[in-house]
Formats: C-alpha cells, structure tokens, sequence
C-alpha cells in the first residue's frame, strides 16, 4: 500500500519512516471514517497508552536516579495525560492528516483535544508493531524531550493541586461554574470561573470546559500561594 504525498511529508514530522504504511493509516483513521475494508485507530490507541507508559517511566528513572516514587508519579501523569498527548499531535500537525467521517470533519474534529490524542497514542503503537520498541521509544523520547527536561517535581494537573490546597486547610472543594460559552458550534469557547469557599476566585477561557477549568485552577492557585 502506497502513502499520500500528505502522509510521506507528515511521516518525516513524525520521524518514523514506515515498512508497513498500512499502519500508518490506520493510525490516522477515527471511527468515524471506519469500514468493512478499513480499520479504525481505536485498537492501536489502546496499545499505544501502555507503550508511552512504559517509555515515559523508563525516561523519568534515567533522567533523575534519586527521585522518589512519590516526585516520579506526579511527572509521569503530567506526561502522559491527554492534554500533553493533543498538545504533540499540535506539534507536528495530525490534525491535517486525520481521516475524519463528513459529521466530525464539520464539527472541527481536526482540532478537537480527544480525537488528537488518540491519534497519537495510535501513532506510537503503529511505529511499535512496525519497528519494535526501539523505535516506538526513539520517536517519543525525541517528540516529548522538552516536556521530559522542564516537567516539575509536583506536576499534578492544577485541578488537583488547587483541591488539595484547599483541604489541606479544612475548606471544601472549589467550584467550577461555567459563566460564559461563545463561538460556533463546531468550535465553542469556554469561561470557567472557580471558587474557593474563603472567597477567592478566578476564571479563565479555553476551547474545552476542561482546559477552561484548568486554566482557571492554575490561575487561583498563582493567587493564593504565590
């Protein structure tokens, strides 16, 4: 099977060149584009998961020896969570070369945090079934170098943080409210505001409630332990 001049260019951002093309193409096709004759990506989404697993725990050991379980749990989450994931397939733009069905390609599907995620969780696994480990682990040690070198010692989502700064304090969880939703349909934006049971508050807008929730977190979090 013979690749796409747009899935040979997109191979070279991927820095993989395939023996199997057929892999390659699965691994950018979404359920929604799916047939009797074409798989989807959803089986090698799955395998994909625990390969970045094994890679990124691998990488955090060699790149810090002393770290601790406890210091060691909180960057691997950080590293392998989807929002890291979506923002990789930014990188080297998967979107542009996702084969979506009419519905998902018309509701900005090429942009959306989830469906970029799988795609490169399937990624990974279609370079591991092609070239074994080796490469599989070549390809993301290089693609998530930065992530790996600047993840923080406490790198819990923000979410968490702000939740447990405020129980360690005898305050109730925070609230997240949604104050406000702009944009079309196919590609809305979120204002999130979130509350602290003391008082303070903060919002933030994103592309997706949870990014705006985030977003929010982090904000409060600057503001009442800076």
């Amino acid at each position: 099977m013979k690749l796409s001049a747009d899935l040979i260019a997109f191979s070279t951002r991927l820095g993989h060149r395939f023996g199997k093309p057929d892999l390659l193409i699965r691994a950018v096709t979404h359920a929604s584009m799916s047939s009797a004759n074409r798989d989807d990506n959803q089986r090698l989404e799955f395998l994909g998961d625990r390969v970045l697993g094994l890679v990124m725990a691998d990488a955090l050991l060699k790149a810090d020896t002393a770290a601790t379980e406890g210091q060691l749990a909180p960057r691997f989450n950080a590293l392998v969570r989807k929002e890291t994931c979506a923002a990789v397939a930014r990188q080297i733009d998967v979107g542009a070369v996702l084969k979506l069905g009419r519905s998902e390609q018309q509701s900005g599907g090429r942009r959306k945090e989830a469906l970029l995620a799988d795609a490169m969780e399937a990624l990974i696994a279609a370079v591991y079934l092609d070239a074994g480990y080796a490469a599989a682990q070549k390809m993301v040690t290089t693609l998530w170098a930065d992530r790996i070198e600047g993840v923080q010692d406490d790198a819990r989502d923000a979410k968490t943080a702000l939740q447990e700064w405020a129980q360690a304090r005898g305050e109730p969880p925070p609230d997240y409210i949604e104050t406000g939703r702009a944009g079309p349909d196919h590609a809305p934006t979120f204002t999130i505001e979130v509350r602290l049971a003391s008082g303070p508050h903060a919002q933030a807008t994103a592309g997706s409630k949870r990014q705006a929730e985030q977003a929010a977190a982090k904000s409060l979090l600057m503001k009442v332990s800076p």
